[in-house]
């Protein structure tokens, strides 16, 4: 994976440009993960888009292959801003349709208001504009502190997917890739998203929004995803049956669909 240097560190990022020669040219979409999970989360997303869009995807700070912060750095959700744009300029997208699930959704809506010229549209799955709505966090800490990384994320596992929609497979490397999040990562980017609050800035958002959400997510109920809905005039609110917070994962294929029908829309750029 080819990386950017930042000021605190690098970031290691992918992007595909397979688009059909006789297609018109689209601006390009990037990608941003969650707590947990990792640029690869989006892979089952690209067969459904790189007919026709460039699509770009990157590791957090703080997990996978990008820097990992010493225990002095400052987390904060204007610098995990800076480094979705550090990454969009490394690709050099000036202008980009912005996908965001979990933390990363709410980044996703950071990012938005904070340089609203370069997002065409803005795509939020399973995420929130107000952190402290989302329930059952708390508990992380003592999972971490009594089983380790891979205790957190064995008892994260049914939280993000029901028992019965991965196979033995996907379910084993989710939690395997999820376990290699490190302890203090995990606790500072939670930080980071309980402490948001974007209700009084949301108004400033005039992009197209897509809002993907799971039935059954036991951090983000589905009232708090409407009330984005609502607080969003014109944006389309999509909820899926038989997901958790693990959807982008689950529910690859029709959540990519989705997006698909979407960015096609006229007008999209």
């Amino acid at each position: 994976m080819p990386l950017t240097q930042t000021p605190d560190g690098a970031l290691h990022y992918e992007s595909v440009d397979a688009t059909a020669p006789w297609l018109p040219g689209s601006l390009p979409v990037l990608f941003h993960h969650g707590i947990g999970s990792s640029g690869a989360l989006w892979r089952g997303w690209y067969p459904a888009l790189i007919d026709r869009y460039r699509v770009g995807a990157f590791d957090m700070r703080g997990c996978g292959t990008s820097s990992i912060p010493s225990a002095s750095f400052a987390w904060s959700l204007d610098r995990m801003v800076k480094d979705t744009f550090a990454v969009a300029d490394a690709l050099g997208w000036q202008r980009f349709h912005l996908v965001g699930e979990s933390i990363g959704g709410t980044i996703a809506l950071a990012a938005t208001i904070a340089q609203p010229a370069r997002v065409a549209t803005l795509t939020v799955s399973n995420g929130a504009h107000l952190g402290a709505t989302i329930g059952r966090v708390h508990a992380w800490k003592k999972q971490l502190d009594e089983g380790g990384e891979a205790g957190w994320s064995r008892e994260f596992m049914p939280d993000r997917f029901p028992p019965d929609v991965l196979d033995s497979v996907r379910w084993k490397w989710f939690e395997t890739q999820q376990a290699q999040w490190p302890r203090e990562s995990i606790l500072n980017a939670l930080g980071v998203l309980v402490g948001a609050d974007l209700t009084p800035r949301l108004p400033e958002i005039k992009c197209p929004v897509l809002l993907l959400h799971p039935d059954g997510s036991p951090f983000i109920p589905v009232p708090v995803m409407a009330e984005l809905h609502r607080l969003l005039p014109g944006s389309r609110l999509h909820v899926f049956g038989h997901a958790r917070h693990g959807l982008p994962f689950s529910h690859a294929r029709e959540c990519a669909a989705v997006l698909r029908s979407f960015l096609d829309s006229p007008g999209r750029g």
